[in-house]
């Protein structure tokens, strides 16, 4: 099936994020558990999701499709913080998937949806160039005014957690460049125009051989949960439910286990 995979990098300015609330999981049932509903499902929906979930959520959606001929997933992909604002702005969508319980949210005040599920957790890492011209050896060399770093904006999740990991760690880091989301971090460093990245693990391993990862301790790192949930304004329910489901299911978390994302 034909889908259209849009990337959104441009986080809209002046738009205040608030809100917070539950975000427990809930148990979720694959398309394939019901031959009856999968035979039922039919149209299209459009899924905003968060930039690090790009691999994944392609994956999830073609194997979607697979199971439910006849349905056209759409997926859109950037930074929770801006894909929120698209959300309650009044873009049409289905299902969002957040990189933060925060953007969710922000959403679910706005009457945008409701009930979202965790579905997976995932951790900071350090990107550099595979010839590592910063030298960077650890967290300690993204405060060295030597190092160009580049972070996330810090209404990003990519931005606040990586913040919560410089507190952690008692440093002070002063990147050359703010991104609008974790995808255009990486891209920095992949290009060399920056000698380090604070990402996601899952970003350094989409990325293979074009950076290195180096970890960042355990006792220091911090993590962001990811909740999904259905739009309340979506032109296709059912469907939107069923994918939200699907993500849910073992062969969603199969397919996040296999990308780098924790189970909550």
């Amino acid at each position: 099936m034909r889908r259209v995979v849009t990337f959104l990098l441009v986080a809209v300015a002046g738009v205040g994020l608030a809100g917070c609330g539950s975000d427990d999981r809930g148990a979720g049932t694959g398309p394939s558990a019901d031959a009856t509903a999968r035979s039922s499902l039919t149209g299209d929906i459009t899924v905003l999701a968060a930039a690090s979930l790009t691999e994944s959520f392609t994956t999830l959606a073609q194997q979607f499709e697979a199971a439910h001929p006849g349905v056209r997933v759409t997926l859109s992909f950037g930074g929770s913080s801006a894909l929120a604002t698209q959300i309650t702005s009044g873009a049409p969508a289905d299902v969002f998937a957040s990189a933060s319980v925060k953007n969710m949210d922000t959403v679910v005040a706005a009457g945008d949806a409701k009930d979202p599920k965790t579905f997976a957790e995932n951790v900071m890492e350090i990107a550099v160039p595979p010839s590592n011209p910063g030298g960077v050896t650890g967290l300690d060399s993204l405060a060295s005014a030597g190092v160009k770093t580049a972070l996330c904006q810090p209404q990003v999740p990519c931005g606040s957690t990586a913040a919560k990991v410089f507190t952690n760690a008692g440093l002070t880091v002063t990147p050359v460049t703010l991104e609008p989301d974790v995808r255009s971090v990486l891209g920095k460093v992949t290009l060399g125009e920056v000698d380090a990245g604070v990402v996601y693990v899952t970003d350094v391993r989409a990325a293979g051989g074009k950076v290195t990862g180096i970890e960042i301790p355990t006792d220091v790192n911090a993590s962001t949960s990811y909740p999904i949930a259905a739009l309340s304004k979506s032109a296709n329910a059912p469907l939107a439910a069923a994918f939200v489901d699907y993500v849910l299911s073992a062969d969603g978390a199969k397919v996040l286990t296999a990308a780098g994302f924790r189970q909550p």
